[in-house]
């Protein structure tokens, strides 16, 4: 059964004051459909995927939304698409649109996949997501990486997890 709403977030409880902690339960191997679900999309340079400015575009883009009163008070996601060796596009769930920002609805269905680790693994969990979804009887539309936490609350809570949802409708 598809969900239509993502396992809540306790954003109040972050021991690191950053990201709140992610629990693995409800998110592997569920499928979450969205319809005109709202998100500000902001781009990022990379030198062969690997990130150059993210740090900044994320700050830039979280203080827009604050400033807008847009982020999700039981939930959190971000999602990370890359386009190119040279460019990705984040998507930064929101509440209601964000001004000075591109704002983009997606729609559709999404698999979840958890994988745990560090970023040096993504090929592999590339390799793993793919046969999952094929696993399902699906093809990835578009393909998207829900990175749970930062890096500095990654090594605080002693877990990497991050998150494949693809979209396979």
């Amino acid at each position: 059964m598809a969900h239509t709403q993502l396992p809540a977030f306790n954003m109040d409880k972050s021991e690191t004051d950053c990201c709140p902690r992610f629990d693995p339960a409800g998110w592997d191997g569920e499928e979450f459909k969205f319809k005109d679900r709202l998100f500000v999309r902001a781009a990022t340079r990379s030198f062969l995927h690997i990130p150059l400015n993210i740090k900044s575009v994320i700050a830039n883009t979280f203080s827009k939304i604050e400033a807008a009163d847009a982020a999700p008070q039981d939930e959190y996601l971000m999602l990370s698409s890359d386009l190119s060796p040279w460019r990705s596009e984040l998507y930064f769930a929101v509440t209601r649109d964000v001004p000075d920002t591109e704002m983009v609805k997606l729609s559709g269905t999404f698999l979840a996949k958890v994988f745990e680790g560090g970023y040096q693994n993504m090929g592999r969990w590339s390799r793993e997501l793919n046969r999952f979804v094929e696993s399902q009887g699906k093809q990835i539309k578009k393909c998207f990486f829900f990175y749970t936490t930062c890096p500095k609350c990654a090594k605080v809570y002693g877990k990497n997890y991050v998150v494949g949802l693809p979209q396979v409708a």
